[in-house]
């Protein structure tokens, strides 16, 4: 996995701990939006040789959706409207123009959200097992899926320029960075 140039604030498991609910809704539209952004990815000229592992990531994300719904339904928490993340928006920004330069970035910066997605399951998995131990196996089973979506990701920006993926992912790196630094007050995954 990644060396991240910053870790996550101390305050943010306490955060999400105090805020199961809204959590679970946060997480229910990332698990959309990541699926959508996997098909959104087909649009790139450079990506038409990966259409069938994007419309995989694309049907896993839509599955880890339904999932997270039948634990709102299961909870009795009602689907609300979605919290933007300003983490998220700030990596998005970053995408720069240009065909090529467009898919690359946004490759890396799909690689990079799946990344934190699966540390930040890593550390739900054992510091909510005393709150609630089916949520904490929950999210221990998706660590693997979102370590692997971090991989295919990245594996095809390199398949598109190498050199040029490792310059932008050192680029988002220090972006990531940045961001993680800056206050958020929301009880958000990302």
């Amino acid at each position: 996995m990644l060396l991240w140039r910053e870790k996550l604030p101390d305050s943010w498991l306490p955060k999400v701990r105090a805020h199961l609910p809204a959590v679970l809704i946060d997480h229910a539209y990332l698990e959309r939006k990541a699926a959508n952004a996997a098909l959104n990815l087909g649009k790139y000229v450079e990506l038409y040789d990966h259409l069938s592992e994007l419309n995989a990531i694309a049907i896993e994300e839509l599955q880890h959706f339904e999932l997270v719904l039948g634990l709102l339904r299961e909870r009795g928490i009602p689907f609300a409207g979605p919290q933007r993340s300003p983490w998220i928006s700030g990596m998005m920004h970053g995408l720069r123009k240009g065909r090529k330069q467009q898919a690359i970035d946004h490759l890396v910066v799909c690689a990079l959200i799946e990344g934190r997605s699966c540390e930040k399951f890593q550390i739900l998995a054992s510091g909510v097992r005393d709150l609630d131990p089916g949520l904490a196996d929950f999210y221990a089973s998706l660590v693997e899926s979102e370590g692997n979506h971090y991989a295919t990701y990245l594996i095809m920006a390199r398949h598109i320029d190498e050199a040029e993926t490792a310059q932008r992912l050192d680029h988002f790196l220090n972006l990531d960075a940045q961001l993680i630094r800056e206050p958020n007050p929301l009880p958000l995954l990302h």
